[in-house]
């Protein structure tokens, strides 16, 4: 069940707001010349697109990041205000906000990636003390590992389900020793690997890496695979779900939108299965747009994708 501590249910999410500069070639992408091709900017950011989903999806979301004061900034803040996401606490400090910039093949598929994010050190202890109360009222609160100076804080403070998002394999190790601070993980394979130590070429594997990260108290491991699927582990439930592959646009935001449909299940009290499914059918819906957030992403949308899915269950 979900924690009833307010009147007034909400998530709280804690992560960097970005502006996203993506590119893709026409042609095959060549490497070490210059390819002709489109460049957009868009709103990101792990954190940030995680919350505007949830926003979308209907879920009371507050916010806490940080932006610099410049038109970057403004523009995160103003986009927020038209979503209803509740980034009134944001702290917005001299300096620029944070650039992420993502090459994409031919497929629309990343290539590589950079984050400029030295902006996020601001997300200091001194700025969590102070919301104090925002994270601890909250039914969930989504962190990622793009916290590593206030991580560690977080977890070991306050008191409420933390739903960990891994973000990146170089990235997942930060989160090892804190494991048993999280209620739901959402690792990729390799990252589910470095979490748990355990080379993972079977479902022998997976289920070793399941049973670990329930050793260290974890209610609920979902470890995704790209096309073989998504592993899931909760007490007395294991199993992999498979989808057929969906037409894909631009797999930018796939897997923020997968969180946030993890979470809207959980707020929602779907069953292991039902999460997984949603979660699914979230990341679809991610994928079938030009736009990192699907602007039309809803829970009656999802619903829809999911009831013409033909799922693939194997209980384990």
């Amino acid at each position: 069940m979900i924690p009833n501590k307010t009147n007034i249910p909400y998530v709280c999410v804690i992560g960097g707001s970005n502006i996203d500069i993506e590119g893709y070639p026409h042609k095959k992408l060549l490497l070490e010349d210059s390819n002709p091709g489109i460049i957009k900017t868009s709103l990101g950011g792990v954190g940030r697109n995680i919350a505007e989903n949830l926003a979308r999806l209907g879920i009371q979301t507050k916010f806490l990041s940080v932006v610099g004061d410049d038109a970057h900034g403004k523009r995160i803040l103003d986009h927020a205000q038209s979503i209803g996401l509740d980034m009134a606490d944001v702290l917005v400090v001299d300096e620029a906000t944070s650039t992420y910039l993502a090459v994409l093949d031919e497929t629309r598929d990343m290539h590589v990636g950079i984050a400029y994010m030295d902006i996020l050190r601001r997300l200091d202890i001194a700025y969590i003390q102070k919301h104090a109360d925002i994270i601890q009222n909250a039914v969930f609160c989504i962190v990622d590992t793009n916290l590593p100076d206030i991580l560690e804080y977080l977890v070991t403070t306050y008191d409420v389900p933390f739903v960990l998002d891994t973000v990146s394999a170089n990235k997942a190790a930060r989160a090892k020793p804190l494991l048993s601070h999280f209620h739901t993980i959402k690792p990729n394979k390799i990252e589910a690997e470095i979490l748990s130590g355990i080379t993972i070429q079977t479902q022998n594997d997976l289920r070793k890496a399941g049973r670990y990260f329930m050793d260290q108290g974890v209610q609920n491991t979902f470890i995704t695979m790209g096309s073989e699927g998504v592993y899931y582990k909760t007490r007395g439930k294991e199993g992999i779900i498979t989808s057929p592959p969906a037409e894909m646009v631009s797999a930018t935001g796939a897997g923020d939108a997968f969180a946030a449909g993890l979470v809207y299940s959980l707020c929602k009290e779907k069953t292991i299965e039902e999460e997984v499914k949603f979660a699914m059918g979230s990341s679809i819906m991610a994928i079938l747009s030009e736009e990192t957030i699907n602007p039309d992403i809803s829970s009656h949308r999802i619903e829809e994708i999911i009831e013409n899915l033909d799922f693939k269950h194997q209980t384990l």
